[in-house]
């Protein structure tokens, strides 16, 4: 059986063009796919006998699953629920409610990504497009600490580069591609220009093309340091001024060196300032298929995009404070629900020995090393496969997830609603 026009919930493009191909229950055929989105279709479409529900080890009933993992948690005083980014928003919903009631913390693997890029829109907006104004209209496309090659392969050739627009008929031949990078990666082929900046550097060179772009004058010494020349950065903000239509693509180059939320804040000023004599925006290039969507549930809930705690009754927001990483490196939560993510293989060493020590609760659809130190773990089916639901692409576009497979795994959603109820029967 075909199944046309499916949504790839692997990384943030979240491609919607998928011809999936069904053959004897099982997954044969990904057709538009990239080499990442086939991958998640095969691999996530191969029957498994593992139970539903393990306690302790051992094979349980569904009920049974809920009662140990709710009990677990509402016996807790100060329980973090982590991970969301790869599943989908109905889930995500009940997860934030759940988190309310245990008057504990909830987070997303945003913090350990582009957290920085959250609170740098916080404080100072974010000036950002579709990716289908990029395909249409963008003449100038700027990656800035991005490898899309390798993180995102549709990026270019589906939104980007090569992609045939409204306004950019001739696909690549009608942009100019610019790459910012500590190094050169497999997208430099596709750039015309590439800008090697020191690591650590990135911060000063977005400050000097501030002034650049505003018509101030910037010495060659100021750029010592930074790898790139002034000669190179009269030319990136002579073009960034007269261009069409400009977009800047960030990634975890920027999040994760140092600067973190300022480096965004700076880039955020300078698209900001772009807009005074042409139109540019700015996009996080996100990771996970639906942590776009976390980030929207929780901001519609809770008002903050991750790192939210409830112990008051009401929703707090304080990056190393409420995160994930910063709550277990302290020894703090006394308990942890797991959802759709990975903590034990992704996480610092010091915040990992604390997951060792205390009573994890997993839901994901395969086995992880996280699965395999919880004391609860419940198999659940994958959303864009086994279920149907709701994911936002990385330009914050929400998109319809299929079912395309049958599933003996309940969904997130129902795990979780199911743990919220019983939570609250157990909770004075």
């Amino acid at each position: 059986m075909l199944y046309e026009h499916v949504v790839c919930a692997f990384c943030g493009c979240v491609c919607d063009d998928i011809d999936v191909t069904v053959e004897d229950g099982r997954i044969t055929q990904a057709k538009n796919a990239c080499v990442l989105g086939k991958a998640w279709f095969l691999d996530h479409g191969k029957p498994t006998d593992l139970p539903a529900v393990r306690i302790d080890g051992q094979a349980a009933s569904l009920e049974e699953g809920i009662d140990a993992a709710a009990s677990l948690l509402a016996r807790s005083h100060y329980p973090i629920i982590y991970g969301l980014s790869s599943t989908s928003c109905e889930a995500q919903r009940q997860a934030v409610a759940l988190a309310e009631v245990l008057g504990g913390c909830i987070d997303c693997c945003t913090s350990v990504c582009h957290g920085p890029s959250g609170m740098a829109v916080q404080g100072v907006g974010e000036p950002t497009c579709t990716l289908g104004e990029v395909k249409n209209r963008a003449n100038l496309v700027i990656y800035w600490g991005s490898n899309p090659a390798e993180s995102h392969p549709r990026h270019m050739t589906r939104y980007a580069v090569t992609s045939r627009g409204m306004f950019t008929p001739n696909g690549r031949k009608d942009r100019t591609v610019v790459l910012v990078d500590v190094r050169p990666s497999p997208s430099s082929r596709a750039a015309d220009i590439q800008l090697t900046v020191r690591p650590g550097k990135d911060f000063e060179l977005l400050w000097a093309l501030r002034a650049l772009v505003q018509g101030q004058k910037v010495e060659e010494s100021s750029l010592a340091d930074t790898g790139v020349t002034l000669e190179q950065l009269v030319d990136l903000a002579g073009r960034m001024k007269s261009c069409r239509f400009g977009v800047l693509f960030v990634g975890q180059g920027l999040t994760q060196s140092r600067g973190k939320h300022m480096n965004l804040t700076a880039a955020f000023l300078l698209v900001r300032d772009l807009n005074r004599t042409t139109k540019f925006a700015l996009m996080p290039m996100r990771g996970h298929g639906n942590v776009t969507g976390v980030d929207n549930v929780l901001a519609w809930q809770t008002g903050y995009p991750f790192g939210v705690n409830f112990s008051r009754g009401c929703p707090r927001f304080n990056p190393g404070e409420f995160t994930m990483v910063d709550v277990l490196r302290r020894g703090e939560a006394d308990a942890v629900l797991s959802v759709a993510s990975d903590p034990v293989a992704s996480l610092p060493n010091s915040a990992r020995r604390r997951l060792a020590d205390v009573p994890v609760v997993a839901i994901d659809t395969h086995d992880s090393e996280t699965t395999r130190i919880a004391r609860v773990v419940f198999m659940a089916a994958t959303a864009g496969i086994g279920v149907e639901g709701t994911a936002y692409r990385m330009d914050n576009v929400p998109l319809h997830l299929s079912k395309v497979l049958p599933t003996p795994y309940p969904s997130d959603e129902e795990i979780l609603s199911r743990l919220l109820a019983r939570v609250k029967e157990m909770k004075p």
